[in-house]
């Protein structure tokens, strides 16, 4: 459960830092690639917290 926790923490981090990264850049195509990276860490860190809490209710 440690691990899951920590990957979750891990991509709400590494999603912060593409929308970070994303207010900051300039190009038009960057800005693209860092919302797109943003959203689909945003969707990961959904999917492992539903795992989290899935295996929370088994237990």
């Amino acid at each position: 459960m440690k691990d899951m926790q920590a990957q979750l923490e891990k991509l709400r981090t590494d999603a912060a830092e593409c929308a970070l990264t994303r207010d900051l850049a300039t190009a038009p195509k960057k800005r693209e690639l860092f919302t797109k990276l943003a959203d689909h860490l945003t969707v990961l860190a959904s999917e492992v917290e539903r795992a989290i809490a899935e295996s929370v209710k088994q237990a």
